[in-house]
């Protein structure tokens, strides 16, 4: 029988209160409005020579700065194909059809996704995870599992396969 292991990441400490709106359907555009989201993660792969997975204090911390990067932000989406979103100046005008929201630059973050969905903020953490880890961490993942919950037991997830 072969061994697999991996550890779960899932602390109150790592949750952000964010605003966001996304579009669904046939391009319609939901009012902005904000969550408190949870973030959880799970790493799977060999132990190293100290016998863990990842170092917990470690994934710990990394995961806290995205998530302390996020708090208090909006959240809009610069991938997205009807969603326009512009820095200009001091601020960030997002436009969608008719309707155009002024934000101040300081209080947005802008991502690089195509709809804000709870789905594509793990897919986004998960992408900083590997940013911010050492590469000699990130070599050793086998696969990666980031979830985010939007609404008490709502959750988007998103796996990663090695270190791809």
């Amino acid at each position: 029988m072969s061994e697999r292991y991996h550890v779960r990441l899932e602390k109150e400490r790592h949750v952000f209160s964010a605003a966001h709106f996304i579009t669904y359907g046939d391009d319609v555009c939901e009012p902005l409005h904000g969550h408190n989201y949870r973030v959880g993660v799970e790493v799977h792969g060999p132990l190293e020579q100290n016998q863990y997975v990842v170092d917990f204090i470690l994934l710990r911390d990394r995961l806290q700065e995205i998530v302390d990067a996020l708090d208090h932000k909006m959240l809009l989406p610069t991938g997205h194909p009807t969603i326009s979103v512009r820095a200009e100046g001091a601020e960030v005008v997002a436009r969608h059809g008719e309707r155009r929201w002024v934000f101040p630059a300081e209080e947005c973050v802008l991502l690089p996704v195509e709809n804000t969905t709870a789905e594509r903020l793990a897919w986004y953490i998960g992408g900083r995870l590997r940013e911010l880890l050492p590469v000699e961490a990130v070599a050793a993942i086998d696969r990666m599992r980031v979830a985010v919950d939007e609404c008490d037991g709502q959750w988007g997830v998103c796996e990663f396969d090695g270190t791809a």
